[in-house]
């Protein structure tokens, strides 16, 4: 009886600890491993689903970060979501596989809504890293992705909401007519006198979203990727952190894979998951190398929003995220054999 008792605790012992255990624990036995930012459950359950299908890891990422696309996850991921000022949805992504450092990314894409498999076809038929505009439209028609409108009832409502508010918030400063009292058209003004910057409050703090996956194979390899419609009522050619290397997303099969979320016109400008795969490379615990980007873009932006997932190449994982009012935790979901389900974690922000 008793070894029937201790037979049905190795059982249940594997969920127990995927339900417990702490964020950031290391475990080898912890590959393949998912791990995507925000509590987008769909996305992570679609991309375990195509590693255990036999799916390579870039498949995973493409898939899960495709699946936001089709939910319109937060209304910041995919067609239908986040206006530019102009009312019109464009989309960023980038895919990038950390055996072969290869980056296949698109900026701005109009008209076509799998922007993630667009920038996947970048790696496999160009020579290329980064297509935008109309001009990465056109190179997706001629990958077969089929041309439509992205705009939505939804968006349509989104933007006729923010016209009668006098545009605001939106992202034009020291220009006139006031950009913070009317909907211009602006100019740059004869003499600047710059303005203190908009603070965090008078914008939303979901107006920045983006799905950020790290997927790690049973054999090490790391391949991230990102997909997002951008910030809403954003300025059009805006492009953000999500499709460039090093900012959005970064992964090296030798140390592991970051991705960031959140006002990616900051966090652009310190390539926060390079910095964070770099730091993991030196050994450094994949919390602690979160919590070590976000102190250093704090420095410099203290009221920014952001957050970044870290995993390395053992199956350590980790988060952390900048505190601001009305946001000071950041949820993530993690996938992995010691996890009978996608798994919302959580963080304190600092």
């Amino acid at each position: 009886m008793a070894t029937s008792g201790a037979w049905r605790w190795l059982a249940v012992a594997p969920f127990l600890l995927g339900v417990w255990q702490p964020v950031g624990a290391a475990s080898a036995a912890a590959l393949p491993l998912v791990i995507n930012t925000w509590a987008f459950r769909t996305a992570a359950e679609t991309a375990w689903r195509v590693l255990q299908l036999g799916g390579s890891e870039l498949d995973a990422v493409e898939r899960g970060c495709g699946q936001c696309e089709i939910d319109q996850c937060d209304g910041s991921v995919g067609y239908g979501g986040s206006p530019d000022e102009s009312g019109e949805t464009t989309l960023d992504a980038m895919i990038m596989d950390g055996d072969t450092m290869e980056v296949g990314a698109v900026a701005d894409l109009r008209h076509v809504k799998n922007a993630i498999g667009v920038a996947r076809k970048v790696i496999e038929y160009t020579k290329h890293t980064l297509l935008v505009g109309e001009s990465a439209s056109l190179f997706a028609v001629r990958m077969g992705f089929p041309y439509e409108d992205l705009t939505t009832q939804k968006s349509l409502s989104i933007y006729s909401k923010w016209l009668n508010q006098s545009c605001q918030p939106n992202y034009w400063k020291n220009v006139v007519p006031d950009s913070s009292k009317s909907c211009g058209p602006y100019k740059r003004p004869e003499k600047v006198t710059c303005k203190e910057e908009q603070t965090i409050s008078q914008r939303s703090v979901c107006d920045h979203d983006t799905i950020g996956m790290v997927v790690i194979g049973a054999s090490g390899t790391v391949v991230s990727g990102t997909s997002t419609n951008g910030a809403v009522h954003k300025i059009p050619g805006r492009v953000g952190d999500s499709p460039i290397a090093g900012a959005g997303s970064y992964a090296d099969s030798t140390a592991g894979g970051a991705a960031a979320t959140g006002d990616g016109d900051i966090m652009m400008r310190f390539l926060p998951s390079y910095q964070a795969v770099e730091y993991m490379r030196m050994g450094t615990d994949p919390t602690v190398a979160c919590q070590k980007v976000i102190s250093r873009i704090q420095k410099y932006a203290p009221k920014f929003f952001g957050a970044i997932i870290c995993a390395n190449t053992t199956g350590s994982y980790g988060a952390a995220c900048n505190k601001i009012p009305g946001f000071t935790q950041f949820h993530f979901m993690v996938f992995s054999p010691l996890l009978r389900q996608p798994t919302e974690q959580v963080v304190d922000c600092i």
